[in-house]
């Protein structure tokens, strides 16, 4: 079997000994590198037996352990602050800072609610007319639509039907006049007062709500018109005795499908443009640090699964030994699963799914299965 690279007992870290160098300057990661090293070594069995690990492959798995956990967290602080996020500038990154709450982006949201419930929104309402003809009682919208130089469609809003204004209902100009006619303004109660008195004193809120209530009644329970719309055709009922013009209220499509563009990448649109960068390690308490550590040794184990896994032949004294190198790779691999366990438990998953973080600890027990599959065990001490 060829030489392969042993842990040595010790290792010193040096700036540029991990693949990225995205932690190299921290000198809190420098300090707890060879610590964390020396942590991996000692639960994969050193220096009762050898580790076929350089320190190398286990400074790449502390940047990557590192790396994973600000990804977890980052992810969490977009998710839960994506809203406000969106629409801000890409310009400087919130690593560590307080996202203010802001109700930009739902104003916006509320904006197209409202354009839907016709209560204000943010898309331009239209007016149009067509000529109905007696006994016609269906018409295409899409294709007044198309005559009137329309493209992409038009929304139907609303239809109108020649009614007296609910106004006329509300004030009956003939009151006071020495006529007797006081029963429009006894219907809402204003029969004892002069009109002009009255309208200055009320607020015009009180009106405007009256007018509404009376548009409403006309509609609901007293219009002896309706019409049907269906994929945009037009079908009145009754149907027509006359010829005239239906007035009616619409959206343009191209205005409510209008999408903003951001072909400069300086405003957030997407959770890829927040401007997270890699976690600072020195920021990490000490919790996130020791899930840091475990999930280092879950990545040195897949390593180490690998490199035995390679062969099918251990030495021994004076001879070979087939080596049950499928039995090694999924022993030392099913800690992986555990590391996978680990980003659950920063995600806030359930203790359900943390039960199996136990399996980290298994591999306290490597010398009795090295034993049973003829793995050398060497004695305590430095490798002669």
């Amino acid at each position: 079997m060829a030489d392969i690279a042993i842990w040595a007992g010790s290792s010193t870290f040096a700036t540029g000994a991990t693949p990225f160098g995205f932690y190299d300057s921290d000198s809190s990661f420098q300090t707890d590198a060879d610590k964390v090293a020396n942590f991996c070594t000692t639960r994969l069995g050193y220096p009762l037996m050898d580790v076929e690990l350089t320190s190398g492959s286990i400074y790449a798995c502390f940047e990557e352990a590192v790396t994973t956990y600000g990804t977890e967290v980052f992810n969490y602080k977009i998710r839960e602050n994506y809203l406000n996020l969106e629409g801000s500038s890409t310009g400087s990154t919130v690593n560590n800072q307080l996202v203010d709450p802001s109700l930009n982006r739902i104003i916006q949201i509320s904006q197209h609610y409202g354009t839907e419930a016709e209560v204000g929104g943010n898309v331009r309402k239209y007016s149009g007319s067509i000529e109905i003809s007696g006994s016609k009682q269906e018409y295409d919208m899409d294709l007044w639509a198309t005559d009137a130089g329309i493209t992409g469609g038009i929304e139907i809003r609303k239809v109108f039907y020649e009614a007296p204004p609910a106004i006329m209902r509300y004030f009956d100009p003939y009151v006071g006049t020495g006529t007797g006619i006081q029963s429009m303004m006894d219907v809402f109660g204003f029969g004892s007062f002069s009109p002009g008195i009255n309208f200055m004193l009320m607020p015009v809120s009180y009106d405007v709500s009256l007018l509404q209530g009376i548009e409403f009644n006309d509609q609901i329970r007293k219009s002896h018109y309706s019409f049907e719309l269906v994929n945009n055709r037009l079908k009145l009922f009754p149907a027509p005795i006359a010829s005239g013009s239906l007035y009616f209220e619409y959206y343009k499509q191209s205005d409510k499908a209008a999408i903003s563009t951001n072909s400069d990448k300086t405003i957030i649109t997407n959770v890829g443009e927040v401007p997270y960068e890699n976690i600072t390690y020195d920021h990490i308490n000490a919790v996130g640090r020791q899930w840091i550590f475990r999930y280092t040794l879950a990545l040195a184990k897949e390593i180490l699964a690998y490199i035995r896994g390679k062969y099918t032949t251990v030495p021994i004294p004076g001879a070979e030994t087939t080596s049950p190198s499928r039995t090694i790779a999924s022993f030392l691999c099913s800690p992986d699963l555990d590391a996978r366990s680990l980003v659950k438990s920063v995600n806030f998953e359930s203790e359900s799914d943390l039960s199996s973080r136990d399996t980290i600890h298994s591999l306290s027990g490597y010398t009795a299965i090295a034993s049973e599959i003829s793995l050398p065990v060497k004695a305590a001490g430095p490798s002669s």
